[in-house]
């Protein structure tokens, strides 16, 4: 009877890991990395793809990827009339939409780009114009907002509008407003009031979004714009240390950063740059210890870059590409099926191109790989910007106005 406690006693907590992990309730999921630690997936797809759960029209156009928490499905999209906050059960049945501001925003590219963030029971989101709001993550009833041009006297780098995705840390939502009134804000998440501003932090926004950190024993928020990357202490909001680099047209891609080693990567020309930053037990300091100029290493242009490990991953053009963070040393650079985003998962790497290949590549720092491929069907003309997301074995492609759910399950 003890034996078969036991077993049950474990099972549970297997359960439950399973359950907390499977929930992805923020831009690239529950610690900004771009990891799921989901297990037992499909070890390669079919020549047609996994399994087609459903797809949903009514999503709205825009370069949103998702947000799934307690069974809801939460994006952003440009309707008819507004940019919405769309709620979605994970069967595809839209739940509720909230208005957050006008649509458009770029001429050639325009719609929503950031991801909503739920925490608590709220859902928070930042629309292309500067809306930011607080919602009910049930009914969608909104509860604050706040424009982060007109309030904060936001800036942008150039002109593709306002797409950071929102970070919850605690009792405080962060912003990049951006500009010299102070880069970076943070509000009350309950009422949207003021707590702090990093005044000493006057780069305009560029196209990334906040990770938290913990180093030298301070928690503290890292940024990058167009200019330089930053860490902010959490609490007071005080600048804790920068580092010039400069980037051109758009900065998107999130920081990486582990153990005081920091990667940054843009495209345009830029490439990537590898910072050691350190702490004396009075200051921090931030050196740069490696650059590759163009292409040469990872010029990622709004894929985004994962660490798995010693290693980061990501597209550099139409590549992908590994690097051991510490060092810079390139250890592969190889054609692959497109430039897109990547998401890693099941120990693979999920690659959605921008031009529609979707393909499962080996976690591999010793060698480029690729098992499957396949083509989304009804691909619209539009770029596929969207990051792809798995939650609960099931991998979401959003092609603007469509949402798509496939089994990656055993």
């Amino acid at each position: 009877m003890k034996n078969i406690q036991t077993i049950l006693s474990i099972t549970a907590i297997s359960i439950t890991i399973n359950a907390v992990a499977i929930d992805w309730p923020q831009w690239r999921g529950p610690n900004r990395d771009g990891v799921n630690p989901e297990k037992n997936l499909l070890d390669e797809w079919p020549e047609e793809g996994p399994k087609i759960l459903w797809r949903a029209k009514g999503v709205g156009a825009g370069y949103s990827s998702l947000a799934v928490a307690k069974g809801i499905i939460y994006t952003l999209g440009d309707l008819e009339d507004a940019c919405y906050l769309i709620a979605l059960n994970t069967t595809g049945k839209t739940l509720w939409k909230t208005r957050i501001g006008e649509p458009g925003g770029h001429r050639k590219y325009p719609g929503p780009r950031s991801t909503p963030t739920v925490a608590d029971g709220k859902v928070y989101a930042l629309g292309q114009q500067g809306d930011l709001i607080c919602a009910d993550a049930k009914t969608g009833k909104e509860t604050w907002r706040v424009n982060v041009a007109k309030d904060f006297g936001g800036e942008m780098m150039s002109g593709w509008r306002w797409s950071e995705s929102p970070l919850v840390d605690g009792g405080q939502i962060l912003i990049t407003p951006g500009g010299t009134q102070g880069a970076v804000v943070a509000l009350n998440k309950d009422n949207g009031k003021e707590i702090w501003r990093c005044k000493d932090f006057r780069d305009r926004a560029g196209y990334s979004s906040l990770i938290i950190r913990e180093f030298g024993g301070i928690r503290q928020y890292i940024q990058l714009t167009g200019e330089s990357v930053a860490g902010i202490d959490a609490k007071t909001g005080k600048l804790l240390w920068q580092a010039p680099r400069k980037g051109r047209t758009a900065v998107v891609s999130t920081p990486i950063f582990d153990k005081g080693h920091l990667f940054v990567t843009s495209a345009y020309s830029v490439g990537c740059n590898g910072f050691k930053v350190s702490y004396d037990g009075n200051s921090f300091k931030a050196e740069q210890i490696y650059q590759h100029a163009g292409g040469a290493g990872m010029a990622n242009h709004h894929g985004g870059v994962v660490r798995v490990g010693e290693y980061v991953y990501g597209s550099n053009g139409n590549q992908l590409s590994c690097i051991h963070l510490a060092t810079g040393k390139v250890m592969w650079n190889e054609r692959s099926a497109g430039k897109g985003a990547i998401v890693v998962v099941d120990n693979k790497i999920i690659l959605r191109t921008e031009r529609g290949p979707v393909s499962l590549v080996e976690l591999n720092p010793k060698a480029y790989k690729e098992i499957s491929s396949f083509e989304q069907p009804d691909r619209t003309r539009s770029r596929a910007w969207s990051h792809p997301v798995v939650s609960d074995g099931v991998l979401y492609l959003k092609d603007q106005d469509t949402l798509f759910a496939y089994d990656l399950r055993k």
